[in-house]
């Protein structure tokens, strides 16, 4: 039996009534964040996973967040989940005017182009910066993508990737010369300025930079668990290896991937 949008938020509203879940009612917008969260990366990780059953479930959790904290704000007075309804409704309405408007758009780049312009009239009409739309909690290489993707779309951008590669070798030099001095807080600020070139290179070749990551640290761990159990198969720990061994073993599992 399929249930309605409506009976959900129906639903919700009984789980945080006076006769509903003493741990619903206690939840509070700040305390509702980290499931926001959680719930977003899990319904990514389905999508990674190619899940169907998977997404179906963990799309009706991330849509519960959503319809938790419109509950919240319902009580409060300031809005519910209809106004957050209508409020993206008329965003997109509005934001795509090539297909509610007489505006043309080629292809999807125009549209993206088409896009930010749009943003940046509602931006200048509120005052507010071109990277305001950068949310401050995003993962910090995420976050450095997005913060270069927006500059960029104004033309504050390397003209070429070679130039960014340029800049690559600059702060590897930097992060050494820091190294060298004995600089920790020094050490940290340029570690931060070599990671967020690496975002920017990742944005001029089209790479996900925060794919690209999540995808080197499962097979980091795929090939490490591959070491683990072929010395367990030999009665041994890690520990009990030197590097060079672990190395070897390291490179059996990589070769074993692409056998």
């Amino acid at each position: 039996m399929k249930r309605s949008f409506d009976e959900l938020v129906q639903l919700m509203t009984k789980l945080r009534g006076p006769d509903g879940c003493p741990w619903d009612r206690k939840q509070t917008l700040p305390s509702l964040k980290p499931f926001v969260i959680e719930e977003s990366y899990e319904v990514v990780d389905a999508i990674d996973r190619d899940d169907r059953r998977d997404l179906c479930e963990e799309l009706g959790d991330f849509l519960l967040q959503a319809v938790f904290i419109a509950e919240v704000t319902r009580e409060e007075g300031s809005f519910d989940i209809y106004d957050a309804v209508t409020a993206i409704h008329e965003k997109l309405v509005r934001r795509h005017p090539h297909v509610f408007g007489d505006v043309e758009a080629r292809d999807a780049e125009q549209v993206l182009v088409n896009w930010e312009k749009l943003k940046n009239e509602e931006r200048k009409a509120e005052n507010k910066s071109v990277l305001a739309g950068v949310p401050q909690a995003l993962p910090a290489l995420l976050k450095a993508s997005r913060l270069t993707e927006k500059a960029a779309r104004v033309g504050f951008d390397w003209r070429r990737t070679d130039d960014v590669f340029d800049k690559l070798a600059e702060e590897i030099a930097e992060v050494r010369e820091a190294i060298a001095a004995g600089d920790e807080a020094q050490v940290h600020d340029e570690l931060g300025d070599l990671l967020f070139t690496i975002a920017n290179i990742a944005r001029k070749l089209n790479v996900n930079a925060e794919e690209a990551l999540q995808s080197t640290n499962r097979k980091f761990s795929r090939r490490f668990a591959s070491m683990e159990a072929a010395v367990r198969e030999r009665g041994q720990n890690l520990d009990q290896l030197t590097l060079e061994q672990m190395d070897q073993l390291w490179d059996e599992a990589k070769t074993g991937e692409r056998g």
